[in-house]
């Protein structure tokens, strides 16, 4: 099937017709500067948004690319459409422009869980895209970080349990809220009252859990997320996932505490780094002697999941713990969808 899927879009590899709505956006401005990569030399940009931003436009190649308004009959034509906008803006177009045959990569929260749509990392199940499926979701963007490198370590048995602890950046909750972050510490620093008005809390120099609505089990709406997508992604109901979600004062990439309980004996050490190594999108980055394991801001800007800090966990002969860092604008949403797309239409 797999082989019969490329051939299929090999065809339509040499002129791309690509859409993006939401462009204006922390994600959409991520996907834009990603097509401008060689893969995408000779495609054709449309960009789509609301109707305050349409009329407007984007620079894109050194050309004005003008912004329309959303408009059902305009996604006829187009190869493939990059949805960064909110679940309801999606959950209203997304079939539509499925029914006119364009793939549809949808960066909500909207067709995740949907039995008939894929929820997609490419490294790790981009075999779950059938050769019917036109609209495909991009998972949370803590799931797709924390499963970068756990996923490489199935290779020594069935995990049984996931205890993570993530320490979220701004862009996880848009460009207003990594701007109130730069405006709530400049006006800290300078000893003025500063009204939080994108979070909940004060932002500067605190941590707080995830902005997202508490359920009755007492877990928020970020944790059901990766818990859910968690056995999605890994074809696994049973695996347990247990997740603390809290937002802290970095501007941009997102941080993981993991420890990976496997259902024997967990790995040595050497074994997990060597495979890690060797899993695409992965930089293991672990210096005992330097002190020196990932970091938000050495994942800014760039595409890999950083791990390390990888260790036995001493309370349980079968685990493993680790530390991962990766650019939640980037692997965590944008160049996700823009690797789904790429290998959908073999552009590698």
């Amino acid at each position: 099937m797999y082989f019969h899927f490329i051939l299929q879009n090999q065809m339509m590899a040499s002129e791309l017709r690509v859409g993006v709505i939401g462009a204006t956006g922390a994600v959409g401005s991520e996907i834009l500067r990603l097509l401008e990569g060689k893969q995408w030399s000779t495609a054709k940009l449309k960009l789509f948004g609301s109707e305050r931003s349409a009329g407007t436009s984007i620079v894109w190649r050194g050309d004005k690319v003008i912004i329309d308004a959303l408009n059902n009959n305009q996604f006829v034509g187009l190869d493939v459409v990059f949805l960064a906008a909110n679940s309801e803006i999606a959950n209203q177009v997304a079939p539509e422009m499925a029914k006119s045959g364009c793939y549809v990569i949808d960066n909500s929260s909207a067709f995740r869980m949907d039995k008939t749509v894929p929820l997609v990392v490419p490294e790790i199940n981009f075999d779950a895209i059938g050769d019917h499926t036109r609209i495909i979701a991009n998972p949370n963007c803590s799931t797709i970080i924390m499963l970068m490198a756990v996923a490489p370590l199935r290779v020594f048995g069935r995990i049984k349990r996931i205890i993570v602890s993530t320490y979220q950046s701004a862009s996880g909750a848009g460009r207003d809220a990594m701007i109130e972050l730069e405006e709530s510490t400049r006006a800290h620093l300078d000893g003025k009252e500063f009204e939080p008005k994108v979070l909940p809390h004060p932002y500067a120099f605190n941590v707080f859990s995830h902005n997202t609505t508490i359920d009755e089990s007492g877990y928020n709406g970020e944790e059901v997320k990766m818990i859910l997508e968690t056995r999605k992604i890994l074809g696994d109901p049973e695996i347990q996932v247990n997740p603390t979600c809290i937002r802290v004062p970095v501007l941009r990439s997102h941080s993981e505490s993991i420890t990976v309980e496997f259902e024997g004996e967990a790995p040595d050490v050497e074994s997990v780094r060597k495979v890690l190594s060797s899993f695409g999108g992965v930089r293991v980055v672990d210096d005992r002697e330097a002190n020196h394991f990932p970091m938000p801001n050495e994942t800014n800007g760039q595409g890999d999941v950083l791990v390390g800090r990888i260790r036995k966990d001493v309370s349980n002969p079968n685990a493993i713990s680790l530390f991962a860092c990766g650019d939640q604008l980037l692997k965590g949403a944008a160049l996700n969808a823009v690797q789904i797309a790429e290998r959908i239409f073999d552009l590698n």
